[in-house]
């Protein structure tokens, strides 16, 4: 079942990000359509996207935001790119409950 950029995967939850990096600061800015129409969780993120600086520092900006242990996080695809895929493992029902009322979503 799909909601926005949050899906149930197998236990899991994915999550459909658009990665801004170099930003001045690390901060989610929320669901927004990206070019294709489809909802993505918009972030900017300090860090350089090299040798993965900018992976981690989005893992680790989720899990402060959502208040989940980084250790569930993983770029399940498009590590080389700005636009991932990030999968939450644990109980879908509670990462969602944790996750959507902490997202703001802008137009």
């Amino acid at each position: 079942m799909a909601c926005g950029p949050f899906m149930r995967v197998d236990g899991s939850v994915t999550v459909a990000v658009r990665v801004i990096p170099k930003a001045p600061t690390s901060r989610i800015v929320g669901i927004v359509p990206d070019r294709d129409g489809t909802l993505v969780l918009k972030a900017r993120i300090a860090a350089v996207p090299e040798r993965g600086k900018a992976n981690a520092a989005l893992i680790e900006l989720l899990a402060k935001t959502w208040k989940l242990p980084k250790t569930s996080f993983s770029i399940a695809f498009g590590a080389a790119g700005r636009r991932k895929v990030v999968r939450i493992t644990g109980a879908p029902d509670e990462i969602l409950k944790k996750i959507e009322p902490r997202t703001r979503t802008r137009q």
